[in-house]
């Protein structure tokens, strides 16, 4: 599968964006651990035109990452625009639009899923980010449509091809939907199955084991899956995703040993890149997943949070007794 020029391996396996998760410590694990593709968080258009030193931060990247995307979202075709070249600018491998966030903040300005109440909206925006992009390839994540009366997914896709969108993801579930009920992964194939459509699609939502990962693939033909809240505390699920997806072999699920270790290692990437202050705090969302289903985590996680200083956090993981404290089923 190739996204412009960007080669990537038969089945590849993406990191989604996601807002206060996926900075660059989290990518660069992710990446280490057989994301083919990771991606930044969603950053303000308006913020980039503007310097923002926030939005600046957000697209620092370790060359490791690569290939890694930025993802821009914005209601204004002008903030887009100028957005797009900060974004270029950068050096990322791709730029990404958002057109699918779902929270009432964005879409009530016209972007992320509010540019699905407005096709032609869209239409100009994605336009706009692509003629302003020279250099590298533009894609673009979406979902189903803003409700069910609304999925226009297979037009979408047609349209975006013809700007010259390289590959686009999409979330199977609608605006309305926001994150509740199952996702509809038989829109997928139906999209995949769009006559003239020839662009890499990439299948969002629900994927959160090598085994849904795998029935992704074969049930909907997408080209490649993109896992999301399922990678959070558990990058390992994409090494276990590609080893499922070329050998039929589930690899066991990490020790607690090993969760622990790995999140001192995010938490050391953390406050080099943020600062001890900031990259502590950044942390305290990812406890509660590293030692999800852990007995007695909930009570090692309260401690943890009782720190602001990564020193006395690290000495907590690294004292932690596996002897007397273990995984559960």
């Amino acid at each position: 599968m190739n996204i412009g020029p960007i080669e990537l391996p038969d089945q590849p396996l993406f990191l989604a964006p996601m807002e206060d998760v996926t900075d660059s410590p989290f990518r660069q694990i992710c990446r280490k651990k057989g994301a083919d593709i990771v991606f930044t968080e969603f950053i303000s258009s308006e913020a980039l035109i503007r310097d923002s030193d926030i939005a600046m931060h957000k697209m620092d990247f370790d060359e490791m990452e690569r290939p890694f995307g930025v993802q821009i979202f914005g209601g204004r075709e002008e903030a887009m625009e100028g957005a797009a070249k900060v974004a270029e600018n950068n050096n990322p491998d791709l730029v990404d639009i958002n057109f699918g966030c779902p929270v009432y903040k964005v879409v009530k300005k016209g972007a992320g899923a509010g540019c699905l109440k407005d096709l032609a909206m869209m239409e100009r925006m994605a336009g706009t980010v692509v003629d302003a992009v020279e250099n590298k390839p533009v894609t673009v994540k979406t979902r189903l449509g803003w409700d069910d009366n609304t999925i226009k997914i297979q037009e979408v896709a047609l349209m975006l091809q013809k700007l010259g969108v390289k590959a686009l993801t999409v979330h199977a579930r609608t605006r309305a939907q926001k994150y509740k009920g199952d996702a509809r992964w038989e829109w997928l194939k139906k999209l995949k199955d769009t006559p003239g459509l020839e662009i890499p699609i990439i299948g969002n939502g629900d994927v959160t084991s090598p085994e849904l990962a795998k029935k992704m693939f074969e049930e909907t033909g997408v080209d490649g899956v993109m896992i999301g809240r399922g990678a959070i505390g558990n990058p390992w699920i994409f090494e276990r995703t590609r080893h499922y997806l070329e050998t039929g072999e589930l690899l066991p699920d990490p020790t607690v040993r090993q969760r622990v270790e790995l999140c001192a290692k995010q938490l050391q990437l953390s406050v080099k890149q943020h600062g001890e202050r900031y990259g502590v705090i950044i942390m305290k969302k990812h406890y509660g997943q590293y030692l999800k289903g852990v007995r007695n985590g909930k009570n090692l996680r309260m401690d943890l949070m009782q720190h602001d200083e990564m020193d006395p956090i690290l000495e907590l993981l690294y004292n932690f007794d596996e002897a007397e404290i273990h995984a559960v089923a």
